[in-house]
């Protein structure tokens, strides 16, 4: 049986910190996970061109030592959250944020990752992150503005695609503590399957599911926004950024509205 052993959760210093290790937390009690933290620091010296001064000091020294004096401050607030969290299996690890690579390489073997909204929403120092470890390490998100409730009504937008089954693949382990699961199929010109293979996916998983069709004219997200709403929904799986990169920034894209409703639940998402 699948479960989830490490739960990541990336942190700054931020106000929000606090708030998404309650919700890893939450998660990782059902599971038995480690909660794995990840700090991700600044590299002063990569911030600044050097010039030096007549003196022999210069700006950039001084800023360095400004930066680095800070962030000390900032790694002992996380360290706090963590030790107040108060629980049992934590790991806390540090990367620099230059061009991420400390934290993707991080995410690799992480069964989920926990995002604070902002990041998702394009906001904030981990705005390019979050889009970097989506899409290019596949590694899931969790997103959510109060702490999970594990059991109620959990949904799957469904398509047939690529990304939407790696989606419900992934959300399994979640999935199996609902008390009500609902696969929503979206019926426009852009669907690529009925609900059959997931139903089957699922029920060969020993999760019990009903099925919903929805159909619309219009825009996918605000159908699956609506229909998750009237089933008071807890959880949304989806997958995520289906079409290319320049397609969305274009015109935009299921993902996006998803990410802005302000009618949301907590989201699963995986590319």
């Amino acid at each position: 049986m699948m479960a989830w052993t490490n739960i990541l959760v990336p942190v700054l210093g931020a106000r929000s910190d606090a708030d998404t290790l309650s919700f890893a937390k939450a998660l990782a009690t059902r599971f038995g996970a480690t909660i794995s933290v990840v700090f991700a620091a600044p590299s002063p010296t990569s911030l600044f061109n050097w010039v030096p001064l007549e003196g022999g000091l210069s700006v950039t020294e001084m800023a360095v030592t400004a930066i680095e004096e800070e962030t000390d401050k900032v790694r002992a607030t996380c360290r706090r959250l963590l030790t107040e969290l108060d629980y049992p299996k934590t790991l806390f690890e540090e990367v620099i944020t230059d061009d991420w690579l400390g934290l993707r390489s991080a995410v690799r073997l992480a069964d989920v990752v926990i995002w604070d909204r902002a990041a998702a929403e394009g906001n904030g120092l981990f705005a390019g992150a979050f889009q970097q470890i989506l899409l290019d390490e596949r590694r899931p998100a969790f997103l959510a503005d109060r702490p999970p409730v594990m059991g109620g009504t959990m949904a799957i937008a469904w398509d047939g695609g690529r990304e939407a089954s790696r989606a419900l693949r992934r959300a399994v382990p979640l999935l199996r503590y609902a008390d009500r699961v609902v696969l929503i199929t979206v019926l426009d010109d852009r669907a690529q399957s009925g609900g059959a293979r997931g139903v089957r996916y699922l029920l060969d998983q020993g999760i019990r599911v009903e099925t919903q069709m929805v159909h619309t004219e219009e825009d996918t997200g605000p159908a699956i926004i609506g229909a998750v709403t009237k089933m008071d929904a807890n959880l949304l799986v989806a997958g995520a950024f289906g079409h290319p990169r320049l397609h969305r920034f274009i015109f935009g894209g299921t993902t996006q509205y998803l990410l802005a409703s302000k009618r949301r639940p907590a989201l699963f998402l995986s590319h």
